[in-house]
Parts: structure tokens; C-alpha cells; sequence
């Protein structure tokens, strides 16, 4: 590898790590955050789906602004966002303010969430494009969910620790302070390369003509449009059953207060996200196409949760954890490779943020019906309701495969010339 495209990654796993470890410091004790704020189970989740709306509603406007204005400008402007409302959130917490006001500070929350959301992965892509890298998506993408795993074992652990030593408000304070100093560090680090911002002389023509480009190139495309669909359930699920597996766990210990026992759910998934991040080169090795990497997933993270419904045991529901978290971490990074390789550079901001749309829709719309069903039917209950909704995605997934587009079996970095070779054939091929 160049001395270039190495500075690449290296700029990269330093911003990951960064996002990480500052939203880790929550992740732990969200959930029991917004019950101590006197939310049930329903507005708790619907805060959380909240947040998912203000990711539809600003994915694309944000993904354009990537688009048009440049990656950097966006990741600067999300951290900067992130940093006024979660200092936000922790105001609300102090007060006991009414659900009304969580839905609008949880909208805005999305806001910042949606600046990077594409925006870092398409600079990504795009550096290492410009500096010659030949290695796979599949080992830098793999290298960096290890490592923000570990990130995020550390904030976990530490937000956990830190609530259960102070209160459940100081994390959040933690968090605004660490996305202050991410944002000084994307200043100094952080330059657009192999991407040449849209004209601002026009910026609404600019945004149009992105904004097009970009649903010819995503949902235009079959193979694009069918991944999409499917992480409609896949995040909507994993979005709820993340925040889900503290109360869960804290439940299933027996000790209400027991705050660091919450953490220890993020601690795990985060451990297991460190160890499926390295396998992911070599899990994608060991099948000729990234969709059935996909699918297998799909099938295992589905058992799991069935497992993990009817389970009564704290030390179980521990193993089953780590092997949800395995699974997810394994197959991400090949997922993303896979959805990249289908994307021209020009459009590739914005498409990402439509594939995150779809998912953060799914979270807006599960979200609520899987928090009602925690207060009807407890955690467990809720857990394989989850089950049901994630099975759906499986058959999106097949009709993805169904294209095969020539990424399904790439093993290198994209081109713009393999995403122009996925046009769009008017129906799947035979197998």
C-alpha cells in the first residue's frame, strides 16, 4: 500500500474512532436515561424513532450538501450539530421535559447523525480511488468496524461506569465535549480527495442535478433499490434491539440500578464487533458472492433473536449477545462493500444517505410497534416480535442477488465503470 492511501485510512479509523467512542458514552444507559426521565416504554421508543424521522426527513437535503459542497463540510457541520443536542438532551433530562419536546430535540439529533451518515464513507472511497489503492473494501471497512468496536467497548464501559459512579446525565455531557475536539480534528485533517465539489455559483441547479443523478443510480438500479429495501427491517430492527438489550439484561440480573450491567451490552456487541471486523475479509474469502455473506447473516441474526426470546437466563442471553454481535459485524463490512461498488463517485454521498433513509424509515415505523409490545409482552416478547419483522428482509436480499450485478463478486475497490455496468436490465437473470 502507497504512503497516501495509507494516510487515507489512517485519517479515516482516527474519525471513526473519534464518532465512536463519543456516541458510545450513551449507547450503554440510553434507554434507562429516558425511563428516569419518566418516559414509558412506548415514548422511550418512539423518542428513539424520532430520531429516525429526522434521519428521513434530512438524509438526502444532507447527502447532497456532501454531494455539492463537499464530504468535509458535511462531517463538519454533523459534529457541530451532535454537539448542540446532545448537550440538548441532557437540558430535557434535568428538567423532566414533556415527550413533546424529546420528539423535537430527537429530530434535530437526526439532523447531526444524517451530516455523516455517507459523507465519511463516500471520502473514503473516493481518497482511495485517488491514491491508487488496489486492496478490497471488505479489509478497510473491516479494519475500521474493529476498530471503532473497540472505541466503543471503552465509551461503553466508561459511560456505564461513569452513570453508575455519578448519574445518568454526565455521559451525555462527556459526549458533546468529545464531538467538540472531532470537530477541531476534521479541520485539520480532513480534505476532499479525488472529488471535486458541485459549482456553488448555481447551488440549487447543483442540487437537482445530484439529487437525480443520484435516484437513477439508486433506486434506478435493481440491485441497489433491493438492498435498500431490505435494510428497512434489518436497521429498523437492529436500531431497536440495541437499545432493547439493556433494560433486557438489566431485567433478566435481577437489580434495577444495576446501570453498569447496561453497559455491559454495548461492552459485548462492541467486543464482538472488534473480532467480526477482522473476520470480515475472510468470511467474504470463503463464498464467491457477497450476497450470500448477506443472507447467511440474515438467517443466523433471525435464530438468535428467536433464542433470545425465549431465554430466562442472564448468562445465556450473554452468549447469544456476542453471537448477534459477531454475526452483524461480519457481515456489515460486506454489505457495504457490495452497496459501493454499484455507485458512481459524483453520486455516491447521496446514495449512501438513501440506503441510510430507508433504514432510519424502518426505525421511525418498527421502533413504536416493538415499544408497545416491550410493555405488552415484556423484553422477551418484544425480542421475537423482532424476529419476525427482521425475516422480511431476506427476500429483498434474493431479489438483490437475483441482478447479479458485477459487485455481487468484485474483490476490489469500485470503479465508476462497474457501477455504470449495473444498468438497470429490466428484470433479474437466470442463476
Amino acid at each position: 500500500m502507497n504512503h497516501a492511501a495509507r494516510r487515507v485510512q489512517a485519517v479515516y479509523f482516527t474519525l471513526l474512532i473519534g464518532n465512536t467512542l463519543a456516541a458510545s458514552f450513551i449507547w450503554g444507559v440510553n434507554t434507562l436515561f429516558l425511563l428516569d426521565a419518566g418516559l414509558s416504554n412506548l415514548e422511550a421508543f418512539a423518542a428513539n424513532a424520532f430520531f429516525s424521522v429526522g434521519m428521513v426527513i434530512f438524509e438526502v437535503p444532507t447527502g447532497v450538501v456532501a454531494d455539492t459542497l463537499g464530504r468535509r463540510v458535511s462531517y463538519l457541520l454533523g459534529t457541530l450539530t451532535l454537539a448542540v443536542t446532545t448537550a440538548l438532551y441532557y437540558w430535557l433530562w434535568v428538567i423532566e421535559a414533556p415527550f413533546w419536546a424529546w420528539a423535537v430535540v430527537s429530530i434535530l439529533l437526526g439532523l447531526g447523525f444524517t451530516f455523516f451518515s455517507g459523507a465519511t464513507e463516500a471520502w473514503l472511497v473516493d481518497a482511495l480511488t485517488a491514491t491508487n489503492y488496489t486492496g478490497s473494501l471488505e479489509h478497510v471497512f473491516g479494519r475500521g468496524t474493529a476498530l471503532s468496536g473497540a472505541a466503543m467497548f471503552i465509551g461503553s464501559i466508561t459511560g456505564g461506569a461513569v452513570a453508575q459512579a455519578t448519574d445518568l446525565g454526565v455521559p451525555f455531557i462527556m459526549r458533546a465535549g468529545v464531538l467538540v475536539v472531532m470537530f477541531v480534528v476534521a479541520a485539520l485533517l480532513m480534505h476532499d480527495l479525488g472529488f471535486t465539489p458541485a459549482s456553488r455559483a448555481h447551488p440549487l441547479q447543483a442540487t437537482k442535478t445530484v439529487f437525480n443523478a443520484s435516484l437513477k443510480y439508486g433506486l434506478g438500479r435493481p440491485p441497489v433499490r433491493y438492498l435498500m429495501f431490505a435494510s428497512f427491517f434489518t436497521t429498523g430492527v437492529g436500531f431497536y434491539v440495541f437499545y432493547a438489550l439493556q433494560p433486557y439484561l438489566v431485567e433478566l440480573w435481577g437489580d434495577e440500578d444495576a446501570y453498569s450491567v447496561a453497559g455491559l451490552a454495548a461492552a459485548i456487541l462492541s467486543g464482538a464487533q472488534v473480532i467480526g471486523g477482522y473476520l470480515a475479509p475472510w468470511v467474504r474469502r470463503r463464498f464467491r458472492r457477497r450476497t450470500t455473506t448477506i443472507l447467511l447473516s440474515l438467517i443466523v441474526s433471525t435464530g438468535v433473536l428467536v433464542a433470545l426470546g425465549l431465554n430466562r437466563s442472564f448468562w445465556l442471553a450473554l452468549v447469544l449477545l456476542v453471537l448477534w454481535g459477531l454475526v452483524d459485524a461480519a457481515s456489515g463490512p460486506v454489505r457495504r462493500a457490495y452497496l459501493n461498488d454499484m455507485i458512481p463517485s459524483a453520486q455516491r454521498a447521496t446514495v449512501l444517505s438513501f440506503d441510510s433513509l430507508m433504514g432510519s424509515a424502518g426505525g421511525a415505523v418498527i421502533q413504536p410497534v416493538l415499544g408497545r409490545s416491550a410493555d405488552i409482552w415484556g423484553y422477551p416478547g418484544s425480542l421475537l416480535v423482532s424476529s419476525a419483522f427482521q425475516v422480511l428482509a431476506a427476500p429483498f436480499v434474493w431479489l438483490s442477488r437475483r441482478q447479479q450485478s458485477p459487485a455481487d463478486a468484485a474483490t476490489g475497490v469500485s470503479a465508476d465503470a462497474a457501477a455504470e455496468a449495473a444498468e438497470p436490465t429490466g428484470g433479474p437473470q437466470a442463476d
